[in-house]
């Protein structure tokens, strides 16, 4: 007759980086950080949309006007690809956001069991939320990041995230 003993594993109710109290070095100096790596993302979405755009007037132009339709709704879908698919990747982060040190991570109750790292999903919903809150109030949503302990922003709760400073083995924080 064999022993067999049943381990039940009961996940940890937020991860380190969701407790700013606790683990403050994952939140300091990070609001100047993300408007920084912000500006550095809008240079690196308009030098993506100003190559789609020629290529679609390319396109266009070898199509004999057909696929001009298609070529504003490329450069339109560009900011949206852009953080989506950088959010969701490996490093959890866009470009600004590596050159400043900072990440976006989950705390969603199972996040850990992917790294931490946020879903497609969660990343689609952070960048429709940030590009239609700005465009709705004008930037102005921004300022609830001055008054919460973790800095996160109205896309940041609808999306389950919170950006941190990359606290990663041989990763230097600004």
């Amino acid at each position: 007759m064999s022993d067999a003993r049943t381990v039940v594993v009961i996940p940890s109710p937020m991860p380190e980086w969701g407790d700013a109290r606790a683990h403050p070095e994952y939140y300091e100096g990070i609001t100047v950080k993300r408007i920084i790596a912000y500006a550095l993302d809008m240079i690196a979405v308009m030098a993506i949309a100003v190559a789609v755009w020629f290529a679609g007037f390319i396109l266009g132009v070898l199509s004999f006007g057909l696929l001009f339709p298609l070529q504003a709704l490329a450069v339109a879908l560009v900011p949206l690809a852009y953080h989506t698919l950088l959010i969701a990747g490996s490093r959890s982060s866009t470009l600004g956001m590596r050159a400043m040190g900072i990440k976006v991570m989950s705390i969603a109750q199972d996040s850990e069991a992917w790294g931490g790292r946020p879903t497609l999903l969660q990343a689609m919903i952070q960048t429709v939320a940030f590009y239609g809150s700005m465009a709705v109030t004008g930037s102005l949503i921004l300022l609830v990041t001055l008054f919460n302990p973790r800095r996160r922003t109205l896309h940041d709760w609808l999306a389950g995230t919170v950006v941190v400073n990359d606290c990663s083995p041989g990763r230097r924080t600004a």
